[in-house]
């Protein structure tokens, strides 16, 4: 034990005398770890983060009736849903094309669940209020132009249903919708309202889902529901997909090489630093060799100096690289960031890893160091 404790003083002594020196190395281990433990977390929450900023781009999977069928059964598509994790589903909007006629030009009309189309689609942009009830509407931007109505004006549509006569109904005009899409040029209901005039309920043309998940993953819950769920076809948005797992990739490899830097970085800057203080210590080096201190005894006070400098630099590093993974994931993403415990632990090990190979090549020179040629002053 009294061995243990000259030890520990012996190095935490050596450390204070040249704190200047090794003020520096302790900096840049902080550094390191600040870097190391902000762009891991960041690296972390890439999947989570990014996937739901990719959700406001809209949909990435779709479902449509497979076969020769032209629509699909609602049943089904919950049977489909069952199949997706809850946890990750933004939204899952079917939608239903039928033909009417306004002013004996035939228009097309979407049914949709309003509420849902407004988490696929955030990207949607209402002039005046989404609809409300099943008898108001919303004009795409382009129908708009054409028929000159505005929020709050009222529509007549000639309906022909499946079955039965077809009858004029009047519609109220809620808002005015802009996508940018192919929605500009439909008239949008809620698809009960839909249902009602038409006569049918429980299918849709097609089904479109926003899940958070990354490309890959998707692609195997898209086969899930292709062998486990008959009538039904999914197809991934390619558009979105592709480009979710591009972008990924890349900022996984930009954290990769940033982190790689910094710590390569680091590890030059504590070993110059102790190659320095081995320079300046080769006479008490030698003196210690000459009073029969052995090689291993070196080599364990500088190694313990490193491991000394490691914790406490990692300390530094996890409490700044905790802001620091905030402050990037506020300012990059606006949402919090988590910090898993696996993260502090690998931050600590790492740091301690980068000091012990920085100091692998000074321990080596104090190690060589002639105890009769340094006393000589040689």
């Amino acid at each position: 034990m009294k061995n243990h404790n000259m030890f520990f003083r012996i190095v935490f002594c050596s450390l204070l005398r040249r704190r200047s020196r090794m003020l520096a190395a302790l900096l840049a281990v902080a550094l390191g770890g600040t870097v190391f433990l902000g762009m891991g977390a960041v690296y972390y929450d890439i999947p989570r983060q990014m996937g739901r900023e990719f959700r406001s781009y809209g949909s990435n999977l779709i479902f449509v009736a497979s076969g020769h069928a032209l629509t699909l059964n609602l049943t089904q598509v919950e049977k489909a849903a069952s199949l997706l994790p809850a946890d990750k589903v933004i939204g899952l909007t079917p939608f239903r094309y039928e033909t009417m006629y306004y002013t004996l030009r035939g228009v097309t009309v979407v049914g949709t669940d309003m509420a849902s189309a407004r988490k696929t689609s955030p990207y949607w942009r209402v002039q005046g209020r989404w609809p409300e009830k099943d008898a108001e509407i919303l004009l795409g931007m382009d129908v708009a132009e054409q028929t000159q109505l505005y929020a709050g004006a009222s529509l007549s549509l000639e309906v022909v249903p499946r079955t039965g006569e077809k009858f004029v109904k009047t519609l109220t005009v809620s808002g005015i919708l802009r996508s940018g899409g192919a929605e500009d040029g439909f008239i949008l209901m809620p698809l009960s309202g839909l249902e009602a005039l038409m006569g049918e309920a429980g299918t849709a043309s097609v089904v479109e889902a926003s899940i958070a998940v990354p490309g890959e993953e998707l692609a195997v819950l898209a086969e899930s529901i292709r062998a486990g769920v008959p009538g039904i076809a999914p197809r991934l948005v390619k558009r979105i997909a592709d480009s979710e797992t591009t972008v990924l990739a890349r900022l996984r490899a930009l954290v990769y090489l940033v982190t790689a830097v910094v710590l390569f970085l680091t590890m030059i800057c504590v070993g110059a630093t102790m190659m320095t203080v081995v320079m300046e210590r080769r006479r008490e080096i030698g003196l210690k060799k000459a009073i029969g201190a052995e090689n291993k005894h070196i080599a364990a006070e500088f190694l313990g100096e490193g491991v000394l400098l490691a914790g406490a630099g990692a300390l530094l590093g996890m409490v700044s690289g905790w802001f620091f993974a905030r402050i990037v994931s506020l300012s990059v993403f606006e949402r919090e960031v988590s910090l898993p415990f696996f993260l502090v632990a690998l931050t600590l090990l790492t740091s301690l890893l980068v000091t012990l190979l920085a100091s692998f090549i000074p321990v080596l020179r104090a190690m060589d160091v002639d105890p009769a040629q340094t006393l000589r002053g040689e």
